[in-house]
C-alpha cells in the first residue's frame, strides 16, 4: 500500500492489478516544532539615562527578546532574562526585561557612563536552550549635588584712584563639580567698609564675579577698602537640602593706589558781578583751588587766553584774585566767560563775570522819524507819535520823560505832549501852514532818561510842509520832502552821480581810441598784396625775354610816388654820383668779371623799381676771350634775323610751339 499525494483523497490499492481494496480514507499530518531559532532582541545596542544619586529600584529602560519557535508548544519560545555585565550598579527583571538601578548613591562626577550586557535564552533557561545577549548604554545625568566653593578664603586687588566709574577692579571664581544650569552661580556682596563703593556682576559665560566701581576713589580720604563676598547656586534640587547650604563666602580686600592729582577747586564754577565804570585793577572776585595730594603742592592761577581774546582781565597767579585790566562797556557785552587754570597739570573753572549796568548813555529817538503837516493843518493837532530807546537796562525799566528844548518854547510851532509810557505826541500849536513861506521844520525834542544821575539828549525831528485832502492824506509836498518819501538818500544821490561820470568818461575814451589814425603801411596786408598781383598765362620767350615780369607791380599803387627816394641808397640830389672806379684785371684774367659785377651793381643802386631792402642778385656771365667762343644764345647775334630757327622742326613734336614761333621765313615770325 501506499500514499500518493494527489489532490484526491489517499486510499489503499492493489499494486499488481491498482484495484482499491477499500473505500477512500482522509488523514491528518502534524509537524512538532523543535527549538532551532535563539531569542533576538528588538535593538541593539540600548542607550539610557539615569539621573546620579539615583535610589535602588529606579527604572531605567526595559529591553525585549523575540524568539521565532511555537510558542504553544514546549519551552522553545519560553525567553528568560538575565545580566552578563553590570553587576552590582544594575539588574534586569527575568520575565520583563526592565534594567533598574541595583546600587544607590551613584555619582556622576565619579563615573558617568557604565556599560549593561543583558541576555536573553529560551527554553525557560534550562540547559541546552538557546539565547542572544544585548548592550545597554547607561549615563547618569546629572543634578545638582555640589555647592559652589572659592579657591581661596581671601582675593587681594590693588586699584590707582583715577579708575573710572564703571571699569573692573578684579574678578573672582568659585568651582562647581556640577554641569549646565546646575554650575550657574551667583555672586553678591554681603559686607563691606565702604557701602555702594563697589558692585559684583555674575557672567554667566565664564561664571565669574567681577568687581566694578561705583564711586570715584579718594586715597587721601580711605586707602583700602574690605569687603564680603557671597556666591550660591542659581539652581538648586530640594532633594540636595539635607547636603547642607549651597554656597560659600570669601573675602576681598582692595587696596587704593595714590595717583598725582590736578589741584581742586572749592566750587564747580564761579559767577562775579562788576559795575562797567570799575576802574581798572579793581578785584572783582576770588577763586580758590588746593592740591588734593598728601604734599599739598602750592597752586598757580592764570586765565586761559582763549576765553578772554581781548584781555579785559587779569588774575593773580597767587591767590587768585581776578581784576579788571581794561574798561567794560555792558551795552557792549554783558556776560564774560572766563576760565581760569589751577596748575599743577592746567586743572580749569569756568569764571562767569557779569558786567552791571551803569546808566552812561542817553536815550535818544527810536527810530528816524519822517513827519509832516498839512497845510490845512489845525492847531493841537497830533502829526507824529515818537518813542525813545535807551541801551542802559536799568533795574526798574526804561522811564523816559519828552519835552521841548527851551530855546525852541518861546518861537515854537509845534509842541510836545509826553505820555507817561515812553512815547510822545508832537502837537501843532497854530493852524495855517504854508509850503510857500517855509517848507521844512526842525523841532528839537529833549529826551531824559529819569535815572540818577539822569542822562538826555536833543533829537532834532524834521517836519515837512504839505498839500493834503480834506482828509490829512497827503497830495504833494516840497521837492525835498518827496525825495525823502521816494527813498533816495543823499548818499544813493551821490553813488547815482558817480557811476554816471564813469560811464561819461568810459565813452569818451572809447571815442578818441576810434578817431587815432594809424600810419598807413608800404604794404598795407597780405590781402592788398595778393590783390595787386598780376596773373597770366603767356608763355615765355626765352633766355631774351627778360622784362616779361615787373617787380613793380608788387608794390603798393597808392604808395608809388615818382619823385619819392629810395630809401636804401644815398639820393643823388643831395650827393652826387660817384662813379665806382673800374678795377685792373687781375693776374687770373678775371678782370672783364669785375667790370661786369661792378657795372650791375651801379645800376641797381640808381634804378627806382628796385624793392627797398636788400637783395640777391643772381647773374649768369660767360666772360670773353673763350676759344670756343660763347655757347649761349645771349648775345651771340645782333639781330633775331642773324639767327637760324629751322633747326628746331627737326627735333621733335615737343618743340614744335618753339619751331612755329621763331622758324619759318620772315614773313611767319
Amino acid at each position: 500500500m501506499k500514499i500518493r499525494g494527489t489532490s484526491t483523497p489517499p486510499r489503499a490499492v492493489n499494486r499488481q492489478t491498482n484495484e482499491a481494496l477499500e473505500g477512500e480514507s482522509e488523514f491528518i499530518i502534524k509537524i512538532h516544532d523543535i527549538n532551532d531559532n535563539e531569542p533576538r532582541f528588538t535593538r541593539d545596542p540600548y542607550i539610557a539615562h539615569v539621573p546620579e544619586m539615583s535610589d535602588i529600584g529606579t527604572s531605567v529602560i526595559q529591553v525585549t527578546a523575540i524568539d521565532a519557535d511555537d510558542a504553544t508548544y514546549g519551552n522553545s519560545a519560553k525567553v528568560v532574562y538575565s545580566i552578563l555585565q553590570g553587576q552590582p550598579y544594575f539588574s534586569v527583571d527575568p520575565e520583563t526585561g526592565l534594567i533598574k538601578t541595583a546600587l544607590s548613591g551613584m555619582d556622576r562626577e565619579v563615573k558617568e557612563k557604565y556599560l549593561v550586557v543583558i541576555q536573553a535564552k529560551d527554553m525557560a533557561g534550562q540547559m541546552g536552550g538557546l539565547s542572544g545577549t544585548a548592550t545597554v548604554s547607561i549615563t547618569l545625568a546629572d543634578v545638582n549635588d555640589n555647592p559652589p566653593r572659592f579657591t581661596k578664603t581671601l582675593y587681594e586687588f590693588r586699584v590707582p584712584e583715577s579708575r573710572e566709574l564703571g571699569s573692573s577692579v578684579g574678578a573672582i571664581r568659585a568651582m562647581d563639580a556640577d554641569i549646565g544650569q546646575n554650575a550657574e552661580m551667583d555672586y553678591r556682596i554681603i559686607g563691606s567698609d565702604g557701602p555702594g563703593m563697589f558692585d559684583i556682576i555674575s557672567n554667566r559665560s565664564t561664571q565669574e564675579g567681577v568687581i566694578v566701581l561705583r564711586k570715584p576713589l579718594d586715597f587721601e580720604k580711605k586707602r583700602q577698602y574690605s569687603l564680603r563676598v557671597q556666591v550660591e547656586n542659581v539652581h538648586i534640587n530640594p532633594r540636595s537640602y539635607k547636603m547642607g547650604p549651597f554656597r560659600d563666602e570669601a573675602s576681598v580686600r582692595i587696596t587704593v593706589e595714590d595717583v598725582d592729582e590736578p589741584p581742586a577747586f572749592e566750587r564747580p564754577s564761579y559767577v562775579m558781578e562788576v559795575r562797567e565804570d570799575a576802574d581798572r585793577n579793581v578785584i572783582i572776585g576770588t577763586v580758590s583751588a588746593s592740591d588734593p595730594d598728601d604734599k599739598r603742592s602750592l597752586v598757580r592761577y592764570t586765565i586761559d587766553r582763549r576765553t578772554d581774546m581781548d584781555r579785559l582781565f587779569d588774575i593773580h597767579a597767587g591767590n587768585g584774585s581776578v581784576y579788571v585790566l581794561r574798561d567794560l562797556d555792558r551795552e557792549e557785552n554783558a556776560w564774560h566767560n572766563i576760565s581760569v587754570i589751577a596748575s599743577e597739570f592746567g586743572n580749569r573753572v569756568p569764571v562767569y563775570i557779569r558786567v552791571l549796568d551803569v546808566n552812561d548813555n542817553a536815550p535818544t529817538f527810536a527810530t528816524n522819524y519822517e513827519a509832516f503837516v498839512c497845510e490845512n493843518a489845525k492847531a493841537n493837532q497830533r502829526i507824529q507819535t515818537v518813542s525813545a530807546t535807551d541801551p542802559d537796562e536799568p533795574i526798574g525799566g526804561h522811564r523816559f520823560i519828552f519835552s521841548l528844548a527851551p530855546e525852541a518854547a518861546g518861537k515854537a510851532n509845534f509842541s510836545v505832549r509826553d505820555n507817561k509810557d515812553n512815547t510822545a505826541w508832537i502837537l501843532t500849536r497854530r493852524s495855517s501852514y504854508s509850503s510857500l513861506q517855509r517848507s521844512v521844520y526842525h523841532v528839537p525834542v529833549v529826551i531824559s532818561d529819569g535815572e540818577l544821575p539822569a542822562l538826555s539828549s536833543t533829537n532834532t525831528l524834521t517836519i515837512r510842509v504839505c498839500t493834503c485832502d480834506r482828509e490829512g492824506n497827503m497830495k504833494l509836498c516840497n521837492p525835498e520832502a518827496l525825495t525823502a518819501k521816494a527813498g533816495l538818500s543823499t548818499g544813493a544821490l551821490v553813488a547815482i552821480l558817480l557811476c554816471v561820470m564813469i560811464l561819461l568818461m568810459i565813452v569818451v575814451l572809447f571815442a578818441a581810441l576810434r578817431r587815432q589814425r594809424k600810419k598807413e603801411p608800404l604794404i598795407i596786408s597780405k590781402e592788398d598784396v595778393r590783390d595787386n598781383v598780376v596773373s597770366y598765362n603767356d608763355e615765355g620767350g626765352g633766355e631774351e625775354d627778360t622784362q616779361a615780369f615787373d617787380i613793380g607791380t608788387l608794390r603798393n599803387p597808392e604808395a608809388i610816388e615818382d619823385s619819392k627816394q629810395r630809401r636804401d641808397i644815398v639820393p643823388e640830389t643831395f650827393y652826387p654820383q660817384v662813379r665806382r672806379p673800374v678795377l685792373p684785371p687781375s693776374r687770373d684774367n678775371n678782370g672783364d668779371v669785375r667790370v661786369f659785377i661792378t657795372q650791375k651793381l651801379q645800376d641797381n643802386d640808381s634804378d627806382p623799381t628796385a624793392p627797398p631792402y636788400d637783395s640777391l642778385a643772381t647773374y649768369a656771365y660767360e666772360g670773353n676771350g673763350s676759344v670756343a667762343e660763347s655757347l649761349s644764345s645771349l648775345e651771340s647775334v645782333t639781330t633775331e634775323g642773324d639767327q637760324d630757327y629751322n633747326y628746331l622742326s627737326e627735333w621733335g613734336p615737343r618743340f614744335k610751339k618753339l619751331a612755329d614761333m621763331y622758324g619759318g621765313d620772315d614773313s611767319d615770325s
